[in-house]
C-alpha cells in the first residue's frame, strides 16, 4: 500500500480495525483448548491477558506519540537497543506472522469444505490467498471496508450466540441438556489447577494478538494522542465479549463437553434445535479467518518494507511500482504463504499446530521489546513503571506456562529454535553491518529522552 494514498483515521475507526485485526480463528476455535486446559477458570486467562496486552499496547501507543514510525516497534527496538533489535524484531515477527497466515488459511479451507467436501484444501488456500492479496492491492481503501466490514459481522457474530444463548438458558428453545451448575468453590473454578491456568494464558493472549497490525495503523490517526483511547475501547470490548461469551457457553455446558477441534460456541448451541446454527457458525469461522490473514498480509509487507527501507532486507523489497504497489515485498510474502500452504498440507497436524503455537509465542517475544524500548526512550512515570512490570510478569507467565502442558510445550522448544535462528543469522550480519557504516535513519527520531 502506498502511505500517500492512505487516508487519515479518527480513533473509533483504529478501533474498528483493531477488532477486524485480532477476533480470528484463534478465539473461535483456541478458546475451547483453552477450557480443556483450565475449566471455567479460562475466564480469568482472557481477562488476565486483557490486562497483560493493555499495558504492551499503552506502551507503544506512547511511543507512537512521541515519535510516529512507519516501522512501529520494530523502528523502537532499532532506536532503543541498536540495529540488531531492530533487525531481530522485524524478522521474527515477519515469520511467525507467515506461520499464522499459512495455518488460518489452511483452518478456512478445511471450514470451506464443511460445505464443499470434493474440493481439495490445496485449491481453497489457493482462492484464499488470491482474494487476500487482491483486497492489499485494493489500497488503503479496500483495505479498510473489508476490514470494517469484517469487523461488523465478527462482533454481530458473537452478539448472535450471547443472544441465543440467553434464550437457551430461560427456555426460549425448549429444553436441551441439562443445564451446567455455576461453579462457587476452588475445586470446580480450578479443575485441574493452577498448573492448567497457566497454560491457558497463551489461548488467552492469542485472542488479543494483534495489536502490533493496530500500532502500524496508527501512523493515519488524525490525531495521534488517541491512541492510547482507540486502543483502551478495542481492548475493553473485545474483554467483555470474550468473557461474555465463554461464560454464557460454560453455563449451558460442562466445560469437560468441550472438546479441543469444535468450537464452544458450536457445541453449546448444540443441544438445542436451532436451525443453521452449524451453518451460520461456519461461515462466521470463515469470515474470521480470512479478515485475521488480511490483516497479517498488510503486516508482513509493511515490516518487509521497512527492513529494506532500513538495509535489513534486500533494498528491492522497498520498491513501489509506479509510487503505489509495493510488488517485491508482495512477491516474497506470496513465495512464503506458498510455503506456508506446502508445509499445512503435507506436515503431520499436531507438528504444524506446534510451529503456529511457537508463531504465537514469538509474537509475546516482540512485547517484551515493546515494554524494553518503552523504558529505553520515555522517561516513566511511577504508575507507567509499574505497569510495564505487570505486562513483563503477565507476559513471562503467558510464555512459561506452555510448559505446563504437553499440548503447548512443543511449541514454546519451536519457538526458542526460531529465536535461535533468528540470532545466528544477526551476530552473522553484524559482521557486515561493521564494513557497511551505520544505515540510514529514514524519518529520523524524535526522542531524546521523552518525558
Amino acid at each position: 500500500m502506498s502511505s500517500k494514498a492512505e487516508k487519515p483515521l479518527s480513533w473509533w475507526q483504529l478501533s474498528l480495525l483493531g477488532v477486524a485485526c485480532t477476533i480470528g480463528t484463534g478465539f473461535f476455535l483456541g478458546s475451547s483448548i483453552a477450557i480443556n486446559m483450565a475449566g471455567p477458570s479460562v475466564l480469568l486467562s482472557y481477562a488476565i491477558a486483557a490486562v497483560g496486552t493493555y499495558c504492551v499496547y499503552e506502551a507503544l501507543a506512547k511511543l507512537m506519540i512521541a515519535d510516529p514510525q512507519k516501522g512501529s516497534f520494530r523502528s523502537y527496538a532499532k532506536k532503543a537497543f541498536g540495529r540488531w533489535a531492530g533487525f531481530s524484531s522485524g524478522w521474527v515477527y515477519w515469520v511467525s506472522e507467515m506461520l499464522i497466515i499459512g495455518s488460518q488459511m489452511t483452518a478456512i479451507s478445511i471450514f470451506s469444505q464443511f460445505w464443499f467436501p470434493a474440493i481439495p484444501l490445496w485449491l481453497f488456500s489457493c482462492i484464499y490467498a488470491v482474494l487476500g492479496l487482491l483486497v492489499i492491492l485494493a489500497g488503503p481503501k479496500g483495505f479498510d471496508r473489508v476490514e470494517n466490514l469484517l469487523a461488523v459481522l465478527k462482533i454481530a457474530a458473537i452478539l448472535m450466540f450471547i443472544i441465543l444463548a440467553i434464550l437457551a438458558l430461560i427456555g426460549i428453545f425448549g429444553q436441551g441438556a441439562e443445564q451446567n451448575q455455576i461453579p462457587r468453590t476452588y475445586g470446580t473454578i480450578f479443575p485441574n489447577g493452577i498448573t492448567g491456568l497457566l497454560p491457558s494464558l497463551i489461548f488467552g493472549f492469542y485472542g488479543f494478538a494483534g495489536i502490533e497490525i493496530m500500532s502500524l495503523l496508527a501512523v493515519r490517526l488524525k490525531n495521534m494522542n488517541e491512541a492510547p483511547k482507540s486502543g483502551k475501547v478495542m481492548l475493553f470490548t473485545l474483554a467483555v465479549i470474550y468473557i461474555a461469551s465463554i461464560g454464557l457457553a460454560l453455563t449451558i455446558v460442562s466445560w469437560d463437553q468441550f472438546i479441543a477441534d469444535e468450537s464452544p460456541f458450536v457445541k453449546a448451541l448444540g443441544n438445542y434445535n436451532i436451525r443453521y446454527v452449524q451453518d451460520i457458525f461456519n461461515g462466521v469461522f470463515i469470515i474470521a479467518g480470512f479478515s485475521t490473514m488480511v490483516a497479517s498480509l498488510f503486516a508482513v509487507i509493511r515490516i518487509l518494507v521497512t527492513l529494506a527501507e532500513d538495509q535489513d532486507a534486500p533494498k528491492i523489497f522497498s520498491k513501489k511500482i509506479k509510487n503505489k504497489f509495493e510488488l517485491p515485498a508482495m512477491g516474497l510474502t506470496t513465495a512464503g504463504i506458498i510455503v506456508s500452504i506446502v508445509l499445512a498440507l503435507v506436515m503431520p497436524g499436531k507438528i504444524y499446530e506446534y510451529i503456529t503455537t511457537a508463531a504465537g509465542l514469538m509474537l509475546l517475544y516482540n512485547w517484551m521489546f515493546i515494554l524494553g524500548s518503552f523504558g529505553k526512550l520515555i522517561d516513566l512515570s511511577k504508575s507507567e513503571k509499574a505497569k510495564r512490570i505487570l505486562g513483563y510478569i503477565l507476559i513471562l507467565l503467558g510464555v512459561f506456562g506452555t510448559l505446563f502442558h504437553h499440548t503447548s510445550r512443543p511449541g514454546f522448544y519451536v519457538s526458542l529454535v526460531f529465536v535461535v535462528v533468528i540470532a545466528l543469522i544477526t551476530l552473522i550480519m553484524k559482521h557486515f553491518w561493521k564494513k557497511q557504516g551505520p544505515p540510514p535513519d529514514n524519518g529520523g527520531s524524535l526522542f531524546t529522552k521523552v518525558k
